[in-house]
């Protein structure tokens, strides 16, 4: 069984707005299946995080901290230090330099140290470096196919789809509105590529996060009586090379990462 005495206390904290970005088909359905264990509280994408700490203290659901990311990447780093480094390299597209493992990451360099630690000059954060480590651990190595799909396309992408784009997409969206100039500094500081003409947006930016894991960001400015938009695509590789789980850090771990950037920065 899931969380909560029942149901309808889970569905007591939504909106009510039956909205159906969750993917369910009432707000009374997504309550159902948060309370059977077959949703997340915080799939909702009209929930704040105070509601779902508030709601995870309530009723005792499961919900990962920072805190509680850092034990998880512990674990994960725990695993890596104990490969064998040149086998990794060959299979993920990094290289080694004596104990350190050098993954290609937005342009630059990021080390995995066998003593445990991290090299790097990026301002990172735990919910980038949580799908670096699976990128490590999990990457069957497939060549990437330039095929784009988007994160819906994904395997189980539908169901966290609503929640990607508040944290991710519409992240970015924001910063395209707010800095005009925000994706031509961002090609420029992470090595970023234009793309086929056929992708071309207002904007169309291909970053890459990790070496088999390239991600295109396309922008369209908003027009007269037209609000702008964004998507994020990932080569369709990415089931291979990253998974779900980690494609969606790693996209609203990025989203993230800029934003902080741009704060203090102000592009």
């Amino acid at each position: 069984m899931g969380v909560g005495k029942n149901a309808m206390e889970i569905f007591s904290v939504l909106d009510k707005s039956n909205c159906r970005e969750c993917g369910e088909k009432t707000c009374l359905a997504f309550a159902g299946a948060v309370y059977l264990g077959k949703r997340r509280i915080e799939e909702c994408p009209h929930l704040g995080r105070e509601e779902i700490a508030r709601f995870s203290q309530e009723t005792g659901q499961p919900h990962r901290s920072e805190d509680e990311l850092d034990v998880y990447i512990a674990k994960m780093m725990q695993q890596v230090v104990n490969l064998d480094f040149q086998d990794v390299a060959g299979r993920i597209g990094a290289r080694v330099n004596g104990d350190v493992l050098l993954v290609p990451m937005l342009g630059k360099n990021f080390g995995i140290h066998r003593n445990g630690t991290f090299i790097t000059d990026l301002h990172i954060n735990p919910w980038v470096v949580s799908p670096l480590l699976d990128y490590v651990l999990k990457c069957k190595g497939v060549p990437v196919t330039g095929e784009w799909i988007s994160f819906r396309e994904i395997a189980g992408g539908k169901e966290k789809y609503a929640l990607f784009k508040k944290r991710g997409e519409d992240v970015l969206k924001q910063l395209g509105d707010k800095y005009p100039d925000f994706f031509n500094d961002i090609v420029h500081m992470f090595s970023g590529k234009s793309v086929e003409e056929r992708f071309e947006s207002d904007v169309s930016v291909v970053l890459s996060p990790f070496p088999l894991v390239p991600v295109m960001i396309c922008y369209w400015q908003p027009e007269e009586g037209l609000a702008s938009s964004l998507n994020v695509f990932f080569d369709k590789s990415v089931d291979d090379n990253l998974g779900i789980d980690a494609a969606f850090f790693l996209g609203t771990g990025m989203a993230q990462m800029l934003e902080k950037l741009a704060e203090h920065h102000a592009f």
